[in-house]
């Protein structure tokens, strides 16, 4: 018997209990007035911080609990479990996504700066990569930053668009050009730019159709000057770190599926024993007995991959072809997955007081943000038949 292995599961059991304790007092209250509002209090993330659900994964002596890749996860799946998706995903981009920028990419005075106080709660990170007219297509951004051969400065001009944490952010790592007579994957830098330097400007709160409280905005940058001190990772390199992290990225987003669809059906077969039609529960109806087979069947092979590509990306042996497998299989079936939970629910599942409906709106962004299902595809079958 493996005696840590069932002692880490202890671990992750109590951890996830402690989660679960926190979203009952300090979310469950207030999450439809949040969703309402169209954004999260940024209290809440100090509360998050001082609770220690947030960079938990980060070393110790940068503010984190130092705890492994599944205590990550376990916030992601949790709070994306019971409905909470916003806020799943304004943390899996600050803790999971730039957090990890920083630590494997940063100088050690970066991390000293920024990491601490984003375990804190006192300081919130953003990517900033999409561009209004690049999309999924990082090689095509058009922002620029330019070195002033007098100061060694950077001056960077141009705009990204639907950045999550785009409101609340107090930096955000940027993707920016910095050699222009070469393609995007060889002449692009990564930069952190902090919300208070002059020229770097917020847009308003875009509203979505779902992730309500999630705030996403647009980023502008009218001749920021950036020192390179700030430059993060190597001149010119910015694209192969923004590799190397994708895979991450994506298994985030896969852990998110995956807990939103076991959400969603556990609230389904709840509502399947209460609800009656023809004189007897609609869980004893064969046909939707079977589509819940079906639904449930889905929602367990996906887990035991996803549980898998976690496994190897915590030995960093997950490729980039398994992580987006798992992106494309798990958001593709937590469509289709939530999608039939509303469909048992009837006309009470297109109502906003019943949970299904925010789940079901939420759930659409997945297989468009972080890479559209479309990309995945062409990533795969670039590793399955070659270039």
């Amino acid at each position: 018997m493996n005696y840590h292995h069932l002692a880490i599961e202890e671990e992750i059991t109590l951890f996830k209990k402690s989660l679960e304790t926190f979203a009952k007092k300090e979310i469950e209250p207030f999450y439809n007035q949040w969703e309402q509002d169209g954004i999260l209090p940024k209290v809440l993330w100090k509360k998050l911080g001082s609770a220690g659900f947030l960079c938990v994964d980060i070393p110790e002596q940068y503010g984190g609990l130092g705890a492994t890749l599944p205590f990550s996860a376990c916030v992601i799946e949790v709070f994306s479990k019971l409905g909470y998706n916003s806020i799943a995903t304004n943390i899996a981009v600050h803790s999971n996504i730039v957090a990890h920028y920083i630590l494997n990419s940063g100088t050690e005075a970066q991390k000293i700066r920024y990491l601490p106080k984003m375990a804190s709660g006192e300081s919130i990170g953003a990517i900033a990569m999409t561009e209004p007219g690049a999309g999924s297509d990082l090689q095509g951004i058009k922002t620029t930053a330019k070195k002033n051969p007098d100061t060694g400065d950077y001056i960077i001009n141009g705009s990204k668009t639907f950045i999550t944490n785009g409101q609340h952010l107090d930096f955000a790592v940027v993707a920016a050009k910095t050699n222009m007579a070469v393609s995007a994957s060889k002449g692009t830098t990564l930069f952190i730019i902090e919300a208070n330097t002059e020229g770097f400007m917020k847009g308003k709160n875009l509203n979505k159709s779902g992730l309500h409280s999630a705030d996403t905005s647009e980023l502008f940058f009218d001749s920021v000057v950036v020192p390179p001190s700030q430059i993060l990772g190597e001149v010119d390199g910015g694209f192969i770190s923004l590799m190397k992290e994708l895979p991450r990225e994506r298994m985030t987003l896969a852990v998110g599926a995956c807990a939103a669809m076991e959400g969603a059906l556990e609230i389904t077969i709840k509502y399947l024993h209460e609800r009656e039609a023809f004189g007897k529960a609609l869980s004893k109806l064969q046909v939707i007995r079977h589509k819940m087979a079906e639904m449930t069947t889905e929602a367990k092979i996906n887990r035991a991959f996803t549980n898998q590509c976690l496994a190897q990306l915590a030995n960093n042996e997950l490729s980039a072809a398994d992580a987006s497998i798992a992106k494309l299989s798990t958001t593709e079936a937590q469509g289709r997955v939530v999608d039939g939970c509303l469909q048992l629910f009837g006309g009470y599942g297109y109502m906003e007081e019943y949970p299904i409906s925010r789940i079901y709106v939420d759930a659409r962004v997945q297989r468009i943000y972080g890479g559209t299902s479309e990309i995945m595809k062409e990533i795969i079958s670039k590793d399955v038949l070659g270039k």
